[in-house]
């Protein structure tokens, strides 16, 4: 009788476990509890349900402390489990990118939207490569790239992609600083858009554990997203579209530098072309990759962006926006 008192029942673990995770502030203690207890038991939260009475084995037991150890001391959930979905894919994640967001596929949505027909496509700050992988699985017959400027995360990404999308080509650089003239259909990003003062502010789930290189951008908030506005221009192809992720509240300070962008590229335009600009109008003349087969060459275009719109979540949060620079018809290559 003794002995048989001494059991934990799933049930009771569970309810332990939720009053710890609640304790420390943890959002959905109950979600997240039964998550981690059924990765302890190698079973699913429905099982749980069924299994509530039985006891808790010893092993399960002190696998599942460990677990609820770690998210009281808000370490993210998907850390500890390893893994995130996004796209319906599965995605190994650890501390070297940050965990993918709902809001993300909001980039996926509106670049698959807004560009179906794109054949040369660049994920810029690819992170855990989730943008890649679900770009590659819905545009088949595209070429796509990822690229990142931490290797840390590029090695996140490149075992996501043998897994799945084995055809993405991975690149190490900063930003668009790697990429040829008119190289590009389509360009989508989640770049860091965090201003530097609201650093502190964050969840502690991101503040302590997610990495800093891909959360901060600047006194403003704007450094890495003005800089893809400003550098867009030279590698998307004529009608090609860049596709980014911005803070709440952010929208209309990026469509601003959009439109700096474009204004910066027509007075550029108007000077009339240096050096490195003309080898590079030679070589989108001559590269088959920058044109159709059948078609025209594609040339430089000074006109800017010449759509913009921008995409709010469910919450009505403007949180993508997507311009679309000026010119004719996409690559085919």
């Amino acid at each position: 009788m003794g002995a048989a008192a001494a059991f934990v029942t799933l049930g009771d673990a569970l309810a332990a476990a939720i009053a710890r995770l609640a304790a420390a502030g943890v959002p959905e203690p109950r979600a997240d509890a039964e998550v981690l207890l059924a990765r302890a038991l190698d079973t699913t939260r429905a099982g749980l349900v069924v299994g509530a009475r039985r006891p808790l084995p010893e092993t399960a037991a002190r696998d599942f402390a460990a677990l609820v150890g770690r998210r009281a001391g808000r370490e993210p959930l998907h850390y500890i489990l390893g893994e995130r979905e996004f796209w319906s894919l599965p995605l190994a994640v650890d501390r070297r990118v940050l965990v993918p967001r709902p809001e993300t596929e909001l980039v996926v949505e509106t670049a698959l939207r807004l560009a179906p027909a794109a054949r040369r496509v660049l994920d810029v700050g690819t992170g855990s490569g989730a943008i890649a992988a679900a770009l590659a699985r819905e545009l088949p017959a595209a070429r796509v790239w990822a690229s990142d400027v931490d290797t840390d995360a590029l090695a996140v990404a490149r075992a996501n992609l043998a897994r799945q999308a084995p055809g993405v080509a991975l690149v190490c650089g900063d930003l668009l600083a790697p990429f040829r003239t008119a190289a590009f259909d389509l360009v989508a990003a989640n770049p860091p858009y965090v201003a530097d003062a609201e650093l502190g502010g964050l969840a502690p789930e991101v503040r302590d554990h997610e990495p800093r290189v891909a959360l901060a951008a600047g006194p403003d908030g704007l450094a890495a997203l003005g800089r893809l506005m400003a550098e867009a221009p030279r590698v998307l192809a004529p009608g090609g579209w860049l596709v980014v992720e911005v803070g709440a509240g952010q929208a209309a300070a990026v469509r601003r530098l959009a439109d700096e962008a474009g204004a910066e590229r027509r007075q550029a335009g108007r000077r009339g072309l240096g050096p490195a600009a003309r080898a590079a109008w030679a070589f989108v003349r001559s590269a088959r990759s920058a044109r159709a087969p059948d078609g025209p060459p594609a040339e430089l275009d000074t006109s800017g962006f010449v759509r913009v719109e921008v995409v709010r979540d469910h919450a009505g949060i403007e949180r993508v926006l997507a311009v679309r620079w000026g010119g004719g018809g996409w690559t085919r290559s």
